[in-house]
């Protein structure tokens, strides 16, 4: 497991969580508190450990997402670096003239054996550290993030408009949409973050050099006047001293800086840095060779290194001629291998295609409509047609797919249902809709009919609006016209839509309100399959499913005797009559509606027999041409008085009337004469099929 995967796994446990905290505390404490030489040991320590982790950890990474705590890791390490040359300060100016070890072993180290002891050469060695700490790596890892910063906020909208296309072509889903518009944020924060934290470091490093100055003045002036030293004496104690403390903060700065460097100026792909040289520079064997070739021309001139030109230059021969072998040897393998274009692989269930539950296919003319993505009305109102769904209905609807279709007319677009075309409609998206009231005089424009209600419309100028209006037409923009036929002809195929998969994520939804209900029911008591049937068929009439825990209960109290979902309708309807009367009645409590004459119902009983429901072909011909006519009258007749049009008849052939009447008039809706409150008058405008009663 690498260093990053380490990390991971221990940001789980809450230990790990508050250790991050307190170690800030404490770097803020060691500026106040004295600390002993053996503690400053120990920290000075810790810190260099630490900047190797973050250095190895920058090396190992595939991409800075996978760490992009590192400007904040930055900050925290610049502050203990600062926190330590403060307490180191204070230990070297009361106890420097105790010896070199006063302030601890790592100071007298870096002072004393890393530079010999020699004050100029130290002070040398760390502004050397220093100006290549600020002026290269610093300031070019702060140039490098600032333009990325301003090239992530640039590609910004392009890479939103990216996204949403594939979401809404179905390419990818909701959840992988919202990752990548949040990876496309972190990239712009991310590198907009590394620039501003790198004035921390450039920071850090004005502060080293005023800090060497102040320990060696102050230390002078303290082992004179203070303690009884030569100028000399205190000169080369405390300039060891002194160097010795620049030297162990400077030394972690620069291996955070390098991790800095190397972290904003990678490009991110699935290796990790290393991966990427080793593979890179395996791939161009002959700049091996053609450095090998120059350091033997060197190695052989007079007066050069000859041993050290030869060797590295065999040395670069031999690394050159073994990646030479290698990539002859993978060629070879290669080109024994069959070729794919030759011989074609086996086809897989990968290579079915999988078809979309609703897709909208667009004309050309029409993409404009959807191409801001999210930000598109009709992206929105596609949106709130599937929350208004859920609200409506009861489930949850697949997401609609949208994608060009280049063969449809221009400004015609097609809704499909698993493939097959449910409704198609006419639409110019620089115009708008204006849907004429009756009697209304005839607008100059395009003549046609409203695809979701079959109205006379004119599709005008938008400059034609007012126009419109002050003459009493309905005006309605292109994508409300498509949303609204969109959202009826979902309404119409919702029990198409209801599969294996969604009711048993209905079942597992309700299962967290009424767990015991559901254990007890579903599917020990009530098959999954005729629970799916039954709520298919309260779909094809209308009626909502919301009320999940009736339907189980009653399901679950009735299939004893009626196993079959036609049988288990009438029942399920019965306990759900409150929300079917009041969706296609209101709460009026007087209503007018057709009746079904009773002689005509004993017939069509007498033609069903046992079955739920009549089959085809047995409804004598004669009976059944006189129901239709009788039922478009009827409708017809009680939607020119602007009521519902509602037929109510007996329980038992309930369903054949409503099976006949959907493909009549699919807006009326047939009752049983049971599902009506007793309180509620009814008044029957029209008795249907009358004729019936003297045969």
């Amino acid at each position: 497991m690498n260093l990053i995967n380490q990390f991971a796994s221990l940001k789980k446990l809450p230990s790990a969580q508050a250790l991050v905290p307190v170690l800030v505390l404490l770097v803020l404490v060691m500026m106040l508190l004295p600390l002993p030489a053996v503690m400053l040991d120990i920290l000075f320590t810790f810190n260099i450990g630490l900047s190797i982790v973050v250095l190895i950890s920058a090396l190992n990474i595939k991409s800075f997402k996978d760490f992009v705590s590192f400007p904040t890791l930055l900050l925290i390490t610049t502050l203990m670096r600062l926190s330590l040359n403060v307490a180191s300060t204070r230990v070297v100016l009361l106890d420097g003239h105790q010896g070199p070890d006063a302030a601890g072993k790592v100071i007298e180290a870096f002072g004393r054996f890393l530079v010999g002891g020699n004050f100029a050469i130290g002070v040398i060695i760390f502004l050397v550290i220093t100006i290549i700490n600020f002026l290269v790596i610093t300031k070019g890892s702060g140039r490098v993030a600032e333009v990325s910063a301003r090239f992530a906020l640039d590609s910004m909208p392009g890479k939103q408009m990216a996204i949403d296309a594939d979401l809404n072509a179905g390419i990818i889903k909701q959840d992988e949409a919202r990752q990548r518009r949040a990876d496309v944020a972190q990239e712009a924060d991310f590198f907009g973050s590394m620039d501003g934290a790198s004035k921390f470091v450039r920071g850090d490093a004005i502060a080293g050099i005023l800090i060497l100055a102040i320990n060696l003045i102050g230390g002078v002036i303290s082992g004179v006047f203070l303690h009884d030293m030569s100028m000399g004496s205190a000169f080369a104690q405390y300039g060891v001293l002194t160097i010795g403390d620049g030297l162990v903060a400077q030394v972690p700065g620069l291996i955070i800086s390098t991790a800095a460097g190397i972290l904003v100026t990678r490009v991110a792909t699935e290796e990790n840095f290393s991966q990427q040289l080793s593979e890179q520079i395996g791939r161009n064997q002959n700049a091996l060779l053609v450095a090998a070739g120059l350091l033997f021309v060197l190695g052989i001139i007079p007066g050069m290194p000859h041993a050290t030109f030869l060797t590295l230059g065999l040395l670069f021969g031999g690394l050159g001629w073994v990646l030479r072998l290698r990539h002859q040897q993978a060629a070879q393998v290669a080109a024994l291998m069959p070729s794919n274009e030759s011989a074609p692989s086996e086809l897989g269930w990968v290579d079915v295609p999988v078809i979309e539950p609703l897709c909208l296919e667009l004309p050309y003319r029409l993409v404009p409509l959807v191409d801001r993505g999210e930000d598109s009305d009709l992206i929105k109102r596609i949106k709130a047609i599937r929350r208004k769904f859920i609200g409506e209905v009861g489930f949850l609807t697949p997401s609609i797919h949208i994608r060009d279709n280049l063969q449809l007319p221009a400004e015609t677009y097609r809704f499909l249902v698993y493939g097959g075309e449910v409704g198609r409609g006419q639409c110019m998206p620089d115009q708008v809709l204006a849907i004429a009231p009756e009697g209304s005089p005839q607008l100059p424009g395009l003549q046609v009919k409203d695809p979701t209600f079959g109205m006379p419309a004119t599709w005008v100028p938008r400059q034609e609006r007012d126009n419109a209006v002050a003459k009493g037409y309905t005006v309605v923009e292109p994508a409300v016209v498509m949303a609204t036929h969109i959202d009826t002809l979902i309404h119409r195929h919702a029990h198409e839509l209801l599969g294996r998969q969604e009711t048993q994520e209905l079942v597992d939804h309700i299962k967290e309100s009424f767990p015991k209900l559901v254990e007890d029911v579903v599917p020990k008591v009530v098959p999954m399959a005729t629970l799916q049937r039954v709520l298919q068929l309260l779909l094809e009439e209308g009626v909502p499913i919301k009320d999940l825990r009736t339907v189980l209960e009653s399901a679950a109290e009735h299939i004893a005797n009626q196993p079959d979902p036609l049988e288990l309708l009438p029942h399920i309807r019965q306990a759900l009559r409150r929300t079917i009367v009041q969706k296609a009645l209101g709460s009026a409590k007087e209503v007018r509606v057709l009746g079904v004459q009773p002689q005509f119902e004993s017939l069509i009983e007498q033609a069903m027999g046992p079955a739920p429901v009549a089959p085809d072909g047995a409804i004598e011909p004669g009976l059944l041409r006189l129901f239709f006519d009788e039922v478009m009258q009827g409708v017809d007749a009680l939607e020119a008085q602007g009521i519902s049009p509602v037929i109510v008849c007996s329980a038992k052939p309930r369903l054949t009337f409503a099976r006949i009447v959907k493909k009549l008039r699919p807006q009326a809706v047939v009752l049983a004469m049971t599902e009506l409150p007793l309180d509620m008058n009814v008044k029957f405008e029209r008795m249907l099929c009358a004729q019936t009663a003297g045969q």
